[in-house]
């Protein structure tokens, strides 16, 4: 049986209060959301029901309304040098090497062939979603100022794009020239 709308409303309330409580005693307001849900209980998928119920609202509100904000912050008009452009380039391909490369040699050697650790590695790119997430932490916090979080932005934005095309270039096989019949 799925979760009635005033249980849901109850669960909403709780996630929102812990969030308040945590936001009042200085840690940020996602760690109590956090540990609200990390509560609910599992009786009868009681919070698998209740993930499935709530998925829609926030994929179709609230994840939307994070990336406008995201966006908004996002000034990438402090990037208005060749070394601030230079610097975010050295940014992605560190991320890029740092998640291909501490993704694919583990898997390498637990035993993946060389074109699986590689996909896997890829597919470890599309984590931008929880980039911005830290980022938007750290930005808060004060931890990053503006031009950095802008540039981390991008980097997260282009590894994640970048999944796709990478993942095509590892999942190529090796084409074998193997002579044609009529030439033996």
């Amino acid at each position: 049986m799925n979760p009635s709308r005033s249980v849901q409303a109850a669960v909403i309330c709780v996630v929102m209060g812990a969030a308040l409580c945590t936001e009042i005693i200085g840690i940020h307001a996602l760690f109590g959301a956090f540990l609200a849900g990390a509560i609910m209980p599992e009786t009868s998928g009681f919070r698998h029901k209740l993930s499935v119920r709530v998925e829609n609202f926030s994929s179709v509100l609230l994840l939307p309304l994070f990336f406008v904000f995201t966006g908004l912050r996002t000034q990438v008009g402090l990037l208005n040098d060749a070394q601030g452009w230079l610097t975010c380039l050295l940014i992605i391909a560190v991320a890029t090497a740092g998640k291909l490369g501490g993704s694919a040699i583990p898997a390498r050697l637990t035993g993946m062939s060389w074109r699986e650790s590689l996909q896997l590695g890829a597919l470890m790119n599309t984590r931008g979603l929880m980039e911005l997430i830290a980022l938007n932490l750290g930005y808060d916090l004060g931890i990053l100022t503006p031009r950095i979080f802008t540039m981390l932005v991008i980097m997260a934005l282009v590894t994640t794009m970048l999944t796709g095309p990478l993942l095509t270039l590892f999942g190529r096989k090796q084409s074998v020239l193997v002579p044609s019949p009529s030439a033996v």
